[in-house]
């Protein structure tokens, strides 16, 4: 994969999109993202294949999607498409992360949905969910295609919310979704996991996203426990080490790039980090990820 990529922010959706409202976008062909190679989404990404099928790497991981494949694609990943077959045929459907914001507080806490699709971003979809899904990415499409009317924003934004409300149900056959809680604790943790999923590269102390958050790092990390069985800490490490990861892959980049790109003090310091959480140096690891894949 490469190492250079094009970072594609909400407000350049309408540039790779066939028609949008900027908050909102339906894309019907891959070649604008096939010849900048590699993407860092600044927007959600939902993809139905319908036949043939493509091969995508997201953060260096790759995953094919085949007929009857949802693809979900969330904000801050690197995606690259390496094949994509002649028959390919999909909808593909592009919103921006305050437009998803404001429509997901009604559906409850996801951030255990969102840990899940970070491993698992293809769901298999039964025959009716697919005529469905398709019936709302075409009705979407045509309310943005056409000439200006009265109400379309909220008509848009209902079929948008009918869409969701059968996307979850969809979700909870793999992950549970809890119920509804807007309370200021489950507000904190959502704007905590949405901070540090952006930030590149992360901070990994906790009073940062506190200061950020205007809280006390003690009370963010009770809360990060209390709602998701981890302390803030944990949380930061594991994202953080989701991009060592990553960096180690790129056979390019030598171990000292990577310790001052992730914006470690020193190779030392780095080291440490990654024998702790781990299990071995950056270098032996590097080499058997190297054998792996041999």
């Amino acid at each position: 994969m490469n190492t250079s990529y094009t970072r594609i922010d909400a407000e350049e959706i309408p540039n790779w999109a066939c028609y949008n409202d900027n908050r909102i976008a339906v894309i019907d062909s891959l070649q604008n993202f096939d010849s900048v190679k590699v993407v860092k989404m600044g927007f959600y990404m939902l993809v139905l294949c319908l036949k043939g099928d493509a091969s995508f790497y997201i953060n260096d991981q790759l995953y094919t999607i085949n007929p009857r494949n949802l693809l979900l694609c969330h904000p801050n990943i690197m995606l690259e498409i390496d094949k994509v077959s002649d028959d390919i045929e999909f909808r593909c459907v592009c919103m921006t992360p305050d437009y998803v914001k404001q429509l997901i507080s009604f559906f409850g806490e996801a951030w255990n949905a969102r840990l899940y699709f970070d491993r698992n971003p293809i769901l298999l979809l039964e025959d009716n969910e697919i005529a469905s899904f398709c019936l709302y990415f075409d009705l979407i499409g045509s309310r943005l295609e056409s000439p200006p009317f009265q109400h379309q924003k909220e008509v848009i934004d209902s079929l948008v919310m009918a869409f969701l409300y059968e996307f979850s149900s969809v979700v909870t056959r793999y992950v549970t979704i809890n119920p509804p809680d807007f309370s200021s604790a489950e507000n904190l943790f959502r704007e905590f996991i949405e901070l540090l999923s952006s930030e590149s590269p992360k901070k990994r102390f906790v009073k940062y996203y506190a200061e950020k958050l205007n809280v006390t790092p003690k009370y963010l990390s009770s809360v990060c426990k209390s709602i998701s069985g981890h302390t803030a800490l944990d949380l930061i490490n594991q994202y953080v080490v989701k991009d060592i990861l990553y960096a180690l892959k790129k056979k390019e980049s030598s171990i000292k790039d990577i310790a001052y790109g992730l914006d470690f003090p020193n190779l030392s310091f780095f080291g440490k980090y990654v024998k702790k959480h781990l299990g071995m140096s950056p270098r032996m690891y590097r080499e058997k990820m190297y054998k792996d894949d041999e």
